[in-house]
């Protein structure tokens, strides 16, 4: 996963957006229905090529998991990106079913990757404790839990868990790959409609992270576990059985930031190694 472009090629930056229901995921996948699928035939289609263009994401979400401020690259020809770059969003949204936007495709600048030059992600998880359910016009976006949450036990417990920490106990573990990560918010609110919305930001996230610690923080949040209880199976690094991976129908990728242009290569280094705690 080059970081240079190949001659003859210009790198697109995409902006795009989905409702993860009905995709098994964003990566492709024979025989399934994914977001990566869906794009990178789309692109093939509007731009009459007989090869797919393979596309490069911020972060891959799991089956059933949205995305409003999702961000891609790929690398096009030279010759299809001059004959398509004023018209490519308007094609693409007569080609792309309802589920899947792209709002803006762009020429990147030099050493621009769209996973490894993020310097964070924010996802935002939304769950419904209203007696009688969720809104059913926000039902596959919003998580209903048969408990009255307490917002304030869930920002005592949620503030405990900032900072650089080894997530090993709120990630599925993937063989070769880190489980450090910075978490730079984890906050809570109730809006004015009774949605509890947590926002949840870090330089990057393991697999099932975001969806365990928000099934750690329910259970604070409803009263089956104290407010140090999230913190204390984080330092014990090991995954703990009454940690429940929450449904990802509440979960949405929201923003994904960059650096200015002239720090991009140092970010893409900086991403590529290998993460220690200090003085581990």
């Amino acid at each position: 996963m080059s970081d240079e472009v190949q001659a003859g090629h210009v790198r697109v930056r995409l902006d795009l957006s989905y409702n993860g229901h009905d995709f098994s995921g964003w990566a492709r996948q024979d025989g399934l229905r994914t977001v990566q699928g869906e794009l990178e035939e789309a692109l093939r289609v509007v731009t009459r090529s007989a090869r797919r263009f393979e596309l490069t994401v911020a972060g891959r979400t799991d089956a059933g998991v949205h995305a409003r401020g999702q961000v891609a690259h790929v690398d096009l020809p030279e010759a299809v990106w001059l004959e398509q770059r004023d018209r490519l969003v308007r094609r693409l949204a007569g080609r792309l079913p309802s589920d899947v936007r792209v709002w803006r495709a762009t020429e990147a600048p030099p050493h621009f990757n769209a996973r490894f030059s993020a310097i964070w992600r924010r996802y935002a998880y939304r769950v419904s404790d209203h007696p009688g359910g969720v809104d059913p016009l926000q039902y596959a976006s919003v998580l209903w839990h048969n408990w009255p949450l307490d917002v304030a036990a869930m920002n005592e417990a949620s503030a405990r868990l900032l900072g650089e920490h080894d997530f090993a106990a709120y990630c599925k573990k993937r063989e070769g790959a880190t489980t450090i990560r910075t978490l730079r918010a984890l906050r809570w609110e109730r809006r004015p409609d009774g949605v509890v919305e947590g926002t949840v930001e870090a330089d990057a996230f393991c697999h099932n992270m975001v969806r365990s610690l928000v099934g750690a923080l329910l259970f604070v949040g409803d009263g089956h576990r104290p407010p140090d209880w999230p913190g204390k199976v984080l330092a014990g690094r090991v995954r703990d059985s009454a940690v429940h991976v929450v449904r990802p129908h509440g979960l949405t990728l929201e923003k994904v930031a960059y650096p200015p242009d002239d720090q991009l290569a140092a970010r893409n280094r900086e991403s590529r190694n290998v993460r220690t705690l200090a003085g581990g």
